[in-house]
């Protein structure tokens, strides 16, 4: 199957999407139809390449002449299977009705000309004299097969353009909500206008995790991993900084923070469009900003093939091209983090360098001259040496990078600043804002230039587009963090603001943990093992002094579950933003179903880091061990309405039964168990408020009544 590469999942013209996932069917159905024309059009490939290699002077016998016929039986039914997929996509696209409706008849018209051509069972019989088969019209049967696959591809590019079309209709319905969204001024509006959002975003995550799925281009994968990361994390800080303008809408510093949200997700959905589209940005790529490695790796390549060619390349370009890789090790040398012995280190191999360069320059205008075996060595002697010399300087431009990412990350691992940024905020100490603002400030930009150190020995380009992300993230959210902090001091009995700050303090750590994962990963290629993958959030662990699971090996997720368990954990959070949303409603906050149903949302917000590799929860046992109720938790809340009783009930059930190896598939049910308790919560925590309120205006109509009652009385 013909597949352009993509971005993140968003392959070109003839990539058939949605095969990635099949945790979430599409309501339109179109996911199963594509991945259903993928799979059939694989054994079409293979019978039709069999069939086209069938020899001319393969002996008759009964054996051969029924396998042909079974080969083109085969190809007529897989086609009629393909055709029935086309015409229901078709069918429910009717601007491409006509042209794919069209490659479907080519298609049926190609299967049955191939059926009948090998249709070659009664050649051994007189009375097939004259009839057209394989063997004599061999020629037709490529035509047809030619016919065949031209009329799949253009399915195929059809379906792709469907796809991309669901994407982008899928964006647009995304940014009209999310202009009313900055428009609000109410909070029930807000509230009502969130959850319609929240539904837009899962549905637009799901479209875009299934082309991220099936892209082949790791570049465009990566890049669009990190637009939909960013999506993900700013839908929960755009709920707590929306809130926080509704509350506060005349302190400026919280307009900052959420114009900051909504300008951040703008460029993230915009940059999705553009892998999915496959739009090259107008300004190319800069010279200056392909990194070091990639940089030695090219120049490397160049003067190896001075062994084949001499004339390959011209001594001043080659000259010119070292000098540009030397010139970008001064982020290197030029950074105030970088220590005194690996600066000195740095410029002594960049000079060797040099040196190297002009001596097989020197050999290599000798051999242009003169081709002896003694030039000839002399040349390999050369390559060698300015090789060694490169690599040398890769070894010390890793160390110095990874090892000032390591003591960074090291260093704050605490979280000291962000720790007295909250407790300044609370406080309302305006000093202390200034002097901690001002330390964090430091660190994004440590932790921003080290960022751009590791992208230049990163290695591959998936990781070079995870260092420019993390870049970002820092430079972004620290600001962020700045403004939030900044509405916490001017408000600081604010709970809203108080919220708001954890958020974006907890995308700030998030990253951090990030960039550790992503340090270990550039080792591992810098060391050869760039094959390896990570198990996804630590699922699962072997748990310690349990006699059922001695012989038990855990189970390693696969892409699908990984994505399944992901967008899970997406729902799951957005349904817990509801939730809160009806909270807040409540003017009594110490009510007894608001404090069980703040009970209830901590524990699947939980649930939602666990799935992101945040938060407290750490393995798949943790889980199990969050959700094992105690029934003095889940008495008073969960029988105020009967459906919560039995999906508590098969909740413990599933934690409380035995692993059998299916750590992840018990993981999987109890998130969707959680997931439909949050979503009745969200209508109990509604239905709730408004019997509240309702009874509050019977108790006062009442109290009038009685009190006019009493005046009549004493009249």
């Amino acid at each position: 199957m013909a597949s352009s590469p993509g971005p993140a999942g968003i392959g070109g013209a003839g990539a058939v999407q949605g095969s990635g996932s099949s945790g979430f069917a599409l309501d339109s159905g179109l996911e199963i139809k594509t991945r259903s024309v993928e799979q059939t059009l694989l054994p079409l490939v293979s019978q039709i390449t069999t069939l086209i290699n069938h020899k001319d002077n393969t002996k008759k016998s009964d054996k051969t002449l029924q396998a042909i016929q079974r080969v083109g039986q085969a190809v007529n039914l897989a086609v009629g299977r393909f055709v029935k997929v086309g015409e229901a996509i078709a069918n429910e696209n009717w601007d491409l009705k006509e042209e794919i409706n069209i490659a479907c008849i080519e298609a049926k018209q190609a299967g049955e000309t191939i059926a009948a051509l090998t249709d070659v069972s009664s050649l051994n019989h007189p009375e097939s004299d004259g009839q057209i088969t394989i063997f004599t019209d061999k020629t037709g049967v490529i035509k047809a097969a030619r016919l065949l696959l031209s009329s799949v591809t253009k399915v195929l590019l059809l379906a792709d353009r469907v796809v991309i079309k669901q994407i982008i209709t899928s964006r647009n319905k995304v940014l009209a909500t999310m202009e009313r969204l900055e428009k609000v001024n109410s909070f029930q509006e807000f509230v009502q206008i969130f959850s319609q959002f929240g539904n837009e975003m899962v549905e637009f995550a799901h479209l875009t995790g299934d082309r991220q799925n099936d892209l082949k281009d790791e570049k465009k994968k990566a890049k669009m991993a990190a637009a939909r990361a960013v999506l993900e994390k700013c839908t929960m800080m755009l709920l707590t900084a929306s809130k926080t303008c509704l509350r506060h809408p005349s302190c400026e510093s919280a307009h900052k923070n959420k114009e900051g949200v909504f300008d951040r997700m703008k460029v993230a959905l915009d940059k999705v469009i553009e892998i999915v589209t496959d739009c090259k940005p107008t300004v190319e790529t800069d010279i200056s900003s392909i990194t070091i490695f990639t940089g030695i790796k090219e120049f490397k390549m160049n003067i190896e093939t001075l062994r084949e060619n001499l004339c390959f390349e011209s001594k001043e370009n080659l000259s010119a091209t070292l000098e540009a890789i030397l010139e970008r090790t001064e982020d290197f040398t030029d950074s105030a983090y970088t220590s005194h012995e690996h600066r000195e280190r740095i410029l002594e191999l960049s000079t060797h360098a040099r040196m190297e360069l002009q001596q097989l320059i020197s050999v290599w205008s000798q051999a242009q001259n003169k081709k002896t075996k003694s030039v000839t060595e002399e040349l390999e002697l050369s390559i060698l040496k300015i090789s060694y010399s490169l690599n040398e300087l890769k070894k010390e431009l890793h160390s110095t990078a990874t090892q000032l990412a390591a003591d960074l990350l090291k260093y704050h691992a605490d979280h000291v600043v962000l720790k007295a940024l909250k407790l300044t905020g609370v406080e309302g100490k305006l000093e202390g804002l200034a002097e901690y603002a001002c330390k964090l400030s430091e660190q994004k930009e440590q932790l921003v230039e080290t960022c751009r150190l590791l992208r230049h020995v990163s290695g591959t380009e998936p990781l070079e587009i995870t260092c420019i992300h993390a870049e970002e993230t820092f430079q972004v959210t620290g600001q962020q963090i700045i403004s939030a902090a900044e509405t916490l001091t001017l408000h600081p009995s604010s709970k809203i603001a108080k919220e708001n700050l954890d958020v974006f303090c907890e995308a700030w750590e998030s990253q951090i943990s990030d960039m550790s994962t992503l340090l270990k990963e550039i080792n591992d290629v810098f060391e050869g093992r760039r094959g390896e993958k990570y198990g996804y959030l630590s699922l699962p662990k072997p748990m310690k002094n349990n006699a059922n699971l001695k012989s038990l090996k855990p189970d390693k997720p696969d892409a699908e579950e990984k994505a399944r368990i992901a967008k899970l954990g997406l729902k799951l959070g957005l349904l817990t933003s509801d939730a809160n949303c009806e909270i807040d409603k409540w003017e009594n906050q110490e009510n007894e179903i608001v404090r069980y149903g703040r009970k209830m949302s901590g524990v699947a917000y939980s649930l939602y880091l666990f799935t992101r590799g945040e938060g407290p929860l750490k393995t798949s046992q943790d889980i199990i061990n969050q959700l094992e109720l105690k029934d003095d938790d889940k008495l008073m809340l969960l029988l105020e309405i009967n459906k919560l009783i039995p999906l508590c009930h098969q909740l413990q059930t599933i934690t409380k039964a035995p692993l059998q190896n299916q750590v992840f598939l018990k993981v999987d049910k109890c998130i969707t168990k959680t997931r439909s308790m949050m979503a009745i919560l969200v209508q109990l925590l509604s239905l709730c408020f408004k019997l509240q309120k309702k009874l509050q205006m019977e108790n006062n109509r009442w109290v009038a009544v009685t009190d006019k009652n009493s005046v009549d009385g004493k009249t």
